[in-house]
């Protein structure tokens, strides 16, 4: 007969959406409503030349790797990981304990990825750095051809290119270069992957082949993130920026926040009646000296 485990108050599932859905709501305001801070140029900045390039990495795909995968790979290795004859009890039902866990391992993930991309999200708006194709996407209605307009900082214009102005999406992102969303979600994503098999991958079949997955998971992120600036959608530092935003998150989540890895505590701690008696022993033999 299945054993209950723990009780599960309902307060802490209502709190936990609450405080994923105070991170998560302000991405969707910024995405929805925001607008970016507007930024001039030089109408001689070479790095804002470039061509206009669709996304060799869609954020379609992007979010069904990095989400999909890593929630999969989550509930698969819970399930595997646990007893079946255990259970939990929460709003009056008895639940699988791995069905329990894997809430917790996916809830703490959901909440570093939003706290990922809100950051990446408030920089993105407060900066509004122009992307490299800004000049192609914008036009700008001002004449660079004239020497006394190549040295000056232009910061009021109006965009001219008939091809882009109708799509809102596009000349509001053109601002949003700094930093790069893609590379800090992948890179958050794949990291947080990694450090995932590093504690539950327990496997002994193979010594090279966990590590190996966390090579390929880690050089996947990287891979995203040169393809923003092969694409012309970021310059280099966005990206590299974006990479530090999502690995040191992940960092941070996975060890302060998960329980992926338990803290160890000291062996002194353990022992106290054992270390008082011992001590208790060497007063009496000092007496008899």
């Amino acid at each position: 007969m299945a054993q209950i485990s723990q009780v599960i108050p309902p307060t802490k599932v209502f709190l936990d959406v609450f405080l994923l859905l105070c991170v998560g709501f302000p991405i969707l305001f910024l995405f929805l409503w925001a607008q970016p801070y507007e930024r001039g140029f030089f109408c001689n900045d070479e790095s804002l030349m470039h061509p206009y390039h669709e996304s060799t990495v869609p954020s379609i795909y992007l979010y069904i790797v990095g989400l999909g995968m890593n929630c999969i790979v989550m509930i698969l290795t819970e399930f595997l990981t646990h007893p079946r004859d255990t259970q939990v009890k929460c709003f009056g039902r008895t639940i699988p304990s791995w069905a329990w866990k894997s809430y917790c391992v996916i809830g703490v993930f959901g909440f570093g990825a939003a706290c990922s991309q809100l950051t990446t999200d408030v920089m993105k708006y407060t900066v509004g750095r122009l992307r490299p194709h800004f000049l192609t996407v914008c036009r700008p209605d001002i004449d660079c051809t004239l020497a006394a307009n190549q040295h000056k900082f232009h910061e009021y214009f109006k965009c001219s290119n008939s091809d882009f102005m109708n799509n809102r999406r596009i000349m509001k992102e053109m601002r949003l270069s700094f930093p790069s969303g893609h590379s800090s979600f992948s890179m958050y994503t794949m990291v947080y992957f990694a450090i995932y098999l590093q504690s539950r991958m327990t496997w002994n079949g193979s010594k090279l082949l966990r590590h190996a997955l966390q090579f390929i998971a880690v050089l996947a992120a990287i891979f995203t993130g040169m393809t923003r600036i092969s694409d012309y959608k970021h310059h280099w530092s966005d990206v590299l920026a974006g990479f530090s935003i999502g690995a040191v998150v992940a960092i941070v989540v996975a060890k302060y926040v998960s329980d992926l890895f338990p803290a160890i505590q000291p062996e002194d701690d353990h022992h106290p009646t054992e270390m008082n008696h011992l001590n208790g022993r060497n007063g009496h033999a000092q007496s008899h000296v």
